[in-house]
């Protein structure tokens, strides 16, 4: 993985939150008073954000599974008839246990719940899992979300030691969208990618997380890819499934059954 470390300060965006500020610059080992941060972590009447300090920078980003992009995916989003759906296996009667091993800002996963699967989530980056737990607990105080926040566990570190070393039952599918120079066109997920690449850079480990993957994953692994994009280095996908400008590849070990 390449990634700087950039300067981060927490701050509250009210005296009132002042409190609940200090305890994430605790728990994150990070200042609050940094006058030359590149971006702040804040703290607010909406949960936590992070915000890029420079002219011109993008709005925060936020982990928000109640409403905007999530809520409209959740009521619009087309079902179990989804590329995504298909790719991990989901039929009548079938609602694979998935494990997102590259969760990020936590969309895949949450579409998958809201289908009716158990999904595990590893993050890796501490602020990224910080604004992932922030909209958790935000998602689970929700009266319409708080079902589907209960099948989203959140786990936290290196996604290839935690497959390496998985406690009880295996995933019977694992999912990895590897961060990669993404071809999306879209405002939102370029202002996203300008906010994390700093922090997270690509993941040049993609060959030993697919690796860790197949040997964890009792039924399946799937790999999002930018549409063009080659495999990633290692075994090869026993089929893929294209869309406008991604393709899922998937290594098939056992049929799922209902």
């Amino acid at each position: 993985m390449s990634a700087s470390n950039p300067l981060v300060r927490v701050e509250p965006l009210a005296p009132s939150f002042a409190a609940v500020a200090g305890q994430w610059a605790q728990r994150l080992g990070l200042p609050q008073e940094l006058a030359e941060a590149e971006f702040a972590l804040q703290v607010g009447e909406a949960g936590l954000q992070l915000q890029l300090l420079e002219a011109q920078a993008p709005g925060p980003v936020r982990v928000d599974f109640v409403e905007g992009a999530a809520a409209h995916r959740r009521q619009f989003g087309g079902g179990s008839g989804q590329m995504i759906a298909k790719a991990v296996g989901i039929q009548p009667g079938i609602r694979p246990r998935v494990l997102d091993a590259t969760a990020g800002l936590g969309r895949d996963a949450f579409v998958l719940a809201t289908l009716g699967c158990e999904v595990s989530l590893i993050e890796r980056q501490p602020l990224i899992a910080a604004l992932l737990e922030d909209g958790l607990s935000r998602a689970a105080a929700d009266a319409d979300v708080a079902i589907i926040a209960a099948r989203m566990r959140l786990l936290k570190g290196n996604a290839i030691e935690l497959m390496q070393h998985w406690q009880g039952e295996p995933p019977q599918v694992v999912y990895l969208d590897p961060m990669f120079p993404h071809r999306d066109k879209s405002a939102l997920v370029k202002k996203e990618m300008r906010l994390f690449r700093p922090f997270v850079g690509d993941d040049l480990d993609a060959p030993a997380l697919l690796a860790a993957a197949l040997e964890l994953a009792s039924h399946r692994v799937v790999v999002k890819r930018p549409r063009k994009a080659p495999a990633i280095d290692g075994a090869k996908p026993g089929y893929s499934l294209e869309g406008k400008s991604s393709r899922y590849d998937i290594y098939p070990k056992k049929k799922l059954q209902a």
